[in-house]
């Protein structure tokens, strides 16, 4: 087992890839803690994973905008299993629209969960990480860290912003023996991006097909969406690798629609 005993704080982990990522480390032996905004969510994801075994899993509330309750469940965390050895900053949504009609609401909310949800579990996992001297902070982002795409600025404005923060998090975590790296998806089929596929379907006047086809997978090698299993499997290396040699890094995982 790639994590035995290793203790792994997951946001957004209720379902999806956050749900994902958390089935496979439990199965690698880790203690994961669910971490989601809806509790029964949370704890009903845990319960499931851990009768799978051999690891366990414990689901807690968590509103990653919220400095107070970010630090309440991390501290949760440390004081149940001892402390935090991983970071999975996975938490995001999506909001489809054109700049000009996109609420400044919108686009804080968009910022909160994806920026200050990272920076705010990074900041509370960090001091238990250096008492450890060792640790692995994971960034979701995705192939928008990369590039952009319409109707998504400030989706896109984030994930670019995931790689400051990695890259930072690497030069001052580096000596305390914690590293940093940002996972960057292509499109995985989610709720989150089924949702999107009728939203672009309206905004650019084309058919649902279309957004599918040429939108989210026309420059894919393959035309097939990236699978959460797909994704899990770059955050095992992630999690699991044994030194600071992969630090700073990003990895895109999206059946080659970019390439770099």
């Amino acid at each position: 087992m790639k994590l035995h005993n290793k203790i792994v704080y997951v946001t957004g982990a209720a379902g999806g890839i956050g749900e994902g990522i958390s089935r496979r480390f439990v199965a690698e032996g880790a203690k994961v803690a669910v971490a989601d905004l809806k509790l029964d969510a949370a704890q009903a994801t845990a319960k499931r994973l851990t009768a799978m075994g051999p690891g366990e899993a414990f689901g807690y509330e968590a509103d990653v905008t919220d400095e107070n309750a970010v630090n309440a469940s991390v501290a949760a965390v440390v004081q149940r299993w001892g402390g935090i050895d991983i970071l999975i900053s996975n938490a995001g949504i999506q909001i489809v629209s054109p700049i000009e009609n996109f609420s400044f609401a919108d686009w804080k909310r968009m910022l909160a969960i994806h920026l200050d949800g990272a920076f705010l579990t990074t900041k509370a996992c960090l001091p238990h990480m250096y008492a450890r001297k060792s640790g692995s902070i994971i960034y979701m982002g995705s192939v928008h860290s990369k590039l952009a795409s319409p109707l998504k600025a400030p989706y896109v404005t984030a994930k670019h912003g995931l790689m400051g923060l990695a890259r930072a998090v690497s030069k001052e975590g580096g000596p305390h023996g914690v590293r940093a790296n940002v996972i960057c998806p292509g499109f995985v089929k989610t709720p989150l991006v089924e949702k999107q596929i009728p939203e672009q379907a309206k905004a650019l006047g084309i058919s649902e097909e279309q957004v599918v086809k040429s939108v989210m997978l026309g420059n894919t090698v393959d035309g097939e969406f990236t699978t959460i299993d797909d994704v899990v499997e770059v955050a095992l290396m992630f999690a699991a690798f044994p030194s600071n040699a992969l630090t700073g890094q990003s990895l895109i995982v999206s059946h080659g629609w970019h390439m770099e």
